[in-house]
């Protein structure tokens, strides 16, 4: 198979090529392997490559998607046997011992693994630059970040390794990598995929797996494979009325859809991410949906507060489980986590418990905003993609923060209120994404915009616990309405 014909297919035509012979699933995992040894020089999209495992003639797959290949995320979607490094040092040692659900179903539909993609150390920022892999590159503009965390998955199916590829979202980490990369990415319902068998539920519930694509019937019918409960999980929500790929084919029918375009926290949002809400807007209109200005009444730093209470609690739980587990020590964890481990070992556990109470606050709040409307239209981020380096921490504040460590100085830090400075730190170019978290609600990132610079911007939907189907049905059709598979073709010959 030429490289130029496998870059025109997505995932569902390609195996339909395969189904119907006209191509072998070798063939189709040949072009990807050509594909990435031509691009991951450039990008460092792939951390762990498996080509070999791809190749084998004796796997014989069947399923929706027999013979198609498939990157996973190297922060869980753990395959037994295969190294697992959450974009580590401290977990570099680490190799699965069973498959995760998510392998498991991807596997069962087909799938051909063909590695594994870089994310920034635990999966904690939205930038891709980890001290273990080196800096992943946006294949739009390689000065520039993929994003994060599934930065990686994000640059490598933007530029044509393969038609989608694993991702998780615990804070943004499907829907930001698929904004900054031109990709549509979907973060399901609290519950609709299994994170069996090494969790329950994934960051307190907060996160999902899923994947980023290039098209929305890939998505479709990937949630399709991946979704419903595994023994032992800790609830069931109901299914869909049909298969998400037959429900792309109906229209929605007419929407109410509340727009916004103000940052949660009060930071700024750079014009170009207003500018494709409001572009958007006008299309819904023309569609025939009821599109207003309205937004969720809630408190936004309290959400910040709250996601961020999560964040320091998990860092510490994995340092923890690092430590235990492979023997890691304080340095083979950068600086930066460490500085997020500390104030997770020191946050009262009090504290924690409230805020995790406090989540009912945003959902019922977001609940009260649907009985109004059936969707919201927001940016995705609240800036355009960083470039490289741009967000590293100031050599000054390195000094500070092993000074705090040093001190064991958490504790000061909660009780002078400096963890506000730290939601703005961190929270302040994507400030649009932790609602659908927290709350456990779907949200999509759908590639509508391209700056006059050629970068990509995302608009965000998000709908009720549940409406996987609505946002799928809204994603297709306006992907009818103004299809985005040819801006593809600019990165053909980019590299």
């Amino acid at each position: 198979m030429q490289q130029t014909d496998y870059l025109r297919y997505d995932a569902t035509a390609l195996a339909d090529l395969i189904a119907r012979g006209d191509v072998s699933a070798r063939e189709v995992c040949e072009a990807a392997v050509e594909r990435a040894s031509q691009v991951n020089g450039t990008l460092n999209a792939i951390c762990h490559p498996q080509f070999s495992d791809a190749l084998d003639d004796s796997v014989v797959s069947a399923g929706p998607f027999a013979g198609v290949p498939l990157l996973l995320k190297d922060l869980a979607q753990e395959q037994a046997g295969q190294p697992c490094s959450y974009g580590s040092r401290a977990f570099r040692a680490y190799v699965a011992p069973k498959d995760s659900e998510f392998v498991r179903r991807a596997t069962g539909a087909g799938l051909r693994i063909l590695g594994r993609t870089t994310t920034p150390e635990l999966g904690l920022k939205a930038v891709t630059e980890p001290a273990l892999w080196g800096a992943c590159r946006n294949p739009w503009d390689t000065t520039r970040t993929p994003g994060g965390s599934s930065g990686g998955s994000g640059a490598a199916v933007a530029a044509g390794i393969v038609p989608m590829a694993g991702a998780n979202d615990g804070g943004g980490s499907i829907r930001i990598p698929a904004a900054y990369n031109g990709l549509f990415g979907l973060k399901p319902s609290r519950g609709r995929l299994s994170n069996g068998p090494y969790a329950g539920e994934a960051w307190t519930g907060a996160s999902s797996d899923h994947v980023v694509s290039r098209t929305v019937r890939d998505s479709a019918a990937m949630l399709d494979a991946l979704a419903g409960p595994a023994t032992g999980d800790p609830f069931v929500i109901a299914p869909p009325e049909a298969a998400y790929a037959e429900l792309i084919q109906r229209a929605p029918g007419p929407l109410r859809i509340g727009v916004f375009t103000s940052s949660p926290y009060g930071t700024e949002v750079a014009p170009e991410c207003v500018a494709a809400v409001e572009d958007t807007a006008r299309t819904l209109e023309h569609l025939g949906h009821h599109v207003e200005y309205a937004r969720p009444e809630f408190d936004g730093m309290a959400l910040a507060r709250c996601y961020l209470g999560l964040y320091f609690g998990e860092v510490s739980a994995m340092m923890a489980r690092a430590r235990e587990t492979l023997g890691a020590t304080d340095g083979d964890f950068e600086l930066d986590t460490r500085l997020l481990g500390m104030l997770g070992e020191t946050l009262p556990l009090s504290e924690y418990v409230r805020r995790r109470q406090q989540w009912n606050d945003f959902a019922r709040a977001l609940g009260t905003y649907f009985q109004s409307y059936d969707l919201y239209l927001c940016p995705t981020t609240g800036q355009l993609p960083a470039r490289i380096g741009e967000l590293e921490t100031p050599a000054h504040l390195k000094v500070v923060a092993r000074l705090m460590l040093s001190l064991r100085a958490g504790r000061l830090v909660h009780r002078t209120g400096q963890v506000d400075q730290l939601v703005m730190e961190s929270l302040a170019r994507t400030p649009f994404t932790q609602l659908a978290n927290l709350t456990g609600t779907p949200a999509m990132s759908v590639p509508l915009q391209w700056t006059a610079a050629g970068l990509p911007v995302g608009v965000q939907f998000g709908a009720p616990h549940g409406g996987e189907g609505v946002l799928l049905q809204l994603a297709a059709q306006l992907e009818e309405a103004q299809p985005w598979f040819s801006q593809y073709e600019r990165l053909e010959h980019a590299f």
